[in-house]
C-alpha cells in the first residue's frame, strides 16, 4: 500500500501552497518573503456542515516572480494521482464495510464503509518531501473517513441514469449542479479560477491520462478515460482573498439574504469522488470518499455518527434531480 497522501488531509491547503494567480498576492507579513502568485476558488455554503466547501479551477504557468509556489501542472497530477490511488488501492485495502442502505430514488443498494486514519499513522505522512510539499501541521488529529459505494445500470430510466447524465450532473459545473440537487447547500460562489488549456496532456506527457481538467480552490475534476471521472474537493484558507465571499466577511454586509448574512462557521470538507463506467455488466461504479470537521459546537464524534446516512441520502438527491433534468428536456423536444 501507498504512503499515505500529503494533499488528501482534512487540514486546509494554506494560499503559499497554491499555483500562481494574481489574486493571491501575499504580502511579506503573510508569506514572509514577498512571493505573489495566481489562484482560483469557489466558496459552497450550506446548512449541513458537512457540505460546506471551497472550490478551485486552474492553468497558466507560474510568474518568475512565484517560484516558490507549485507549477500548475504537477501541482494538479499530485492531487489526481493520489486521489485515483486512493479510490484504487488505500479504499479497498483500508476501508471497513459500515452498513447498506437502500436507496428510495434509485434502484440500488448503497454500501457504507468507514476508516480512521490515526495521528500515529498521520506523522508518517512525508509532508515536505513529497512532489508537492507543504507545511506540516502543529498538531497532529486523527481523521475519520467514510464512504459509500453503489452501482448503477446505465440507461435513461426512472432510478438509475446513463454515464453522461452522471457526468453531467456530478463532473460538469460540479458546486453549481451540487446546490441545484442537494438541498442543505444554499449558495455557491466562484472567487477564483485557473485556465486549464486542453492542450496540457498534448504538450507534457505526465498528463495522458487525464483530460477535460478543471480546478478551483479547491475542486478539481477531470476526465480518466472515455468512461471515468472523478471529483477532489480540499480545504483553503482564504479568510484573506478580497474574492472571498463568506470566508472574509463580507457576506456580513453584502449578503442578499438573512441566511446569507449570518455570520458563518467555516468546517473543512474534503472528498473524492469517481464513477466508472463497466462495460461488460453495463452498469456505472459511483464511489466517494470524505472527511470532515464542522467546527461549530457539536463533538467530531457526534458528527461522525450522522456521516454515514447523509453521504448516503445523496444518492437519491442526485437521481431526483437527474430526473427532473431528463423531464424538462423531454417537455423541451415537445415544444419544439
Amino acid at each position: 500500500m501507498s504512503a499515505p497522501s500529503n494533499l488528501l488531509r482534512l487540514l486546509p491547503l494554506q494560499l503559499e501552497d497554491l499555483p500562481s494567480h494574481p489574486a493571491l498576492k501575499l504580502s511579506v507579513d503573510q508569506k514572509g518573503d514577498g512571493s505573489t502568485g495566481d489562484a482560483s476558488v469557489t466558496q459552497v455554503r450550506s446548512t449541513d456542515p458537512h457540505k460546506t466547501t471551497q472550490t478551485l479551477n486552474a492553468s497558466q504557468p507560474d510568474a518568475p516572480e512565484a517560484n516558490t509556489r507549485p507549477p500548475i501542472g504537477p501541482f494538479i497530477k499530485a492531487i489526481l494521482d493520489s486521489a485515483v490511488i486512493f479510490i484504487d488501492d488505500t479504499l479497498p485495502t483500508t476501508f471497513q464495510h459500515h452498513s447498506h442502505k437502500s436507496s428510495t430514488s434509485a434502484k440500488t443498494n448503497v454500501e457504507l464503509l468507514q476508516h480512521m486514519v490515526s495521528a500515529k499513522e498521520l506523522s508518517k505522512v512525508d509532508w515536505q518531501g513529497s512532489k508537492i510539499p507543504r507545511h506540516p501541521p502543529d498538531n497532529l488529529a486523527s481523521e475519520a473517513w467514510f464512504a459509500r459505494r453503489s452501482r448503477h445500470a446505465n440507461k435513461q430510466a426512472k432510478g438509475t441514469a446513463s454515464f453522461s447524465e452522471f457526468d453531467y450532473g456530478l463532473r460538469i459545473d460540479h458546486c453549481q449542479h451540487e446546490d441545484a440537487y442537494t438541498p442543505e447547500v444554499f449558495d455557491t460562489r466562484r472567487v477564483l479560477e485557473w485556465d486549464i488549456p486542453d492542450s496540457l496532456a498534448k504538450v507534457d506527457s505526465d498528463f495522458a491520462d487525464y483530460q477535460n481538467i478543471t480546478m478551483s480552490i479547491l475542486v478539481i475534476t477531470a476526465t480518466t478515460g472515455e468512461h471515468d471521472f472523478i471529483i477532489v474537493q480540499l480545504p483553503v484558507e482564504i479568510g484573506t482573498v478580497q474574492e472571498a465571499f463568506y470566508s472574509n466577511g463580507r457576506n456580513l454586509q453584502e449578503g442578499n439574504s438573512a441566511l446569507k448574512r449570518k455570520k458563518p462557521v467555516m468546517g473543512q470538507y474534503t472528498s473524492i469522488e469517481r464513477c466508472v463506467l463497466r462495460p461488460i455488466a453495463n452498469e456505472i461504479e459511483w464511489t466517494m470518499a470524505t472527511t470532515s470537521d464542522a467546527k461549530g459546537w457539536l463533538p467530531i464524534w457526534m458528527q461522525n455518527l450522522g456521516i454515514p446516512g447523509a453521504i448516503a441520502k445523496d444518492v437519491d438527491f442526485l437521481m431526483d434531480w437527474i430526473a427532473s433534468v431528463r423531464r424538462g428536456r423531454q417537455r423541451d423536444l415537445k415544444e419544439t
